[in-house]
């Protein structure tokens, strides 16, 4: 296991999303100095760690397994994430349903 990998696609999707050592470990509930020490390999995480950064990333284990281009798609959900939290039971079903109508006509009508 490449730890240090792991530590650096971490650090990426991190800074992809604009988010501090200091708030990423309060989300997963490590140290700081703990996710330093991820983040350079200097340090093997847990199942429970890393399941924790993956979540707090709005990423896959995979995404942080295995290398592939960084994605903004973990942003967006993050913020539609927040959007749906402030929204009522029947705002979050319109939302939903803006978001499924708006996914269908962009699969008819663009390439």
């Amino acid at each position: 296991m490449d730890y240090y990998a792991i530590g650096q696609r971490i650090r990426k999707f991190r800074k992809a999303q604009n988010l501090s050592q200091e708030a990423l470990a309060e989300q997963a509930n490590i140290s700081t100095t703990h996710m330093s020490h991820i983040e350079t390999g200097n340090t093997k995480l847990s199942l429970q760690v890393f399941a924790d950064l993956a979540a707090a990333l709005h990423v896959s284990a995979d995404d942080l397994l295995f290398d592939a281009p960084p994605s903004v798609k973990p942003v967006c959900v993050r913020e539609i994430a927040a959007l749906l939290d402030q929204a009522t039971p029947e705002q979050t079903q319109i939302l939903t349903d803006i978001v499924r109508a708006a996914k269908q006509a962009m699969d008819k009508y663009l390439p």
